[in-house]
């Protein structure tokens, strides 16, 4: 286990108590809520991304079966390791 020391403001602080919000439990909640928004937000940010870019694939789907062919007639052989 970690320790945390936060120094928030004292309004705040009370606040935070008095809803129950100051529990380990309740701040490890949140801190997981937190991070998996985080996720999902950069998931998102990097399908945009990838969205944006108009090059073409460097590999057609074709070009793709063809080495895939390739290696698996390389690998019965034993010519490929």
């Amino acid at each position: 286990m970690t320790t945390l020391e936060i120094t928030i403001p004292d309004e705040l602080a009370r606040d935070a108590q008095q809803a129950g919000l100051l529990s380990s439990e309740s701040i490890a909640a949140m801190l997981g809520q937190q991070l998996k928004a985080t996720r999902v937000d950069a998931l998102f940010a990097a399908m945009d991304r990838m969205a944006a870019v108009d090059e073409p694939a460097i590999m057609s789907p074709e070009e793709v079966a063809e080495e895939l062919a390739l290696l698996r007639a390389q690998r019965r052989t034993g010519s490929v390791g």
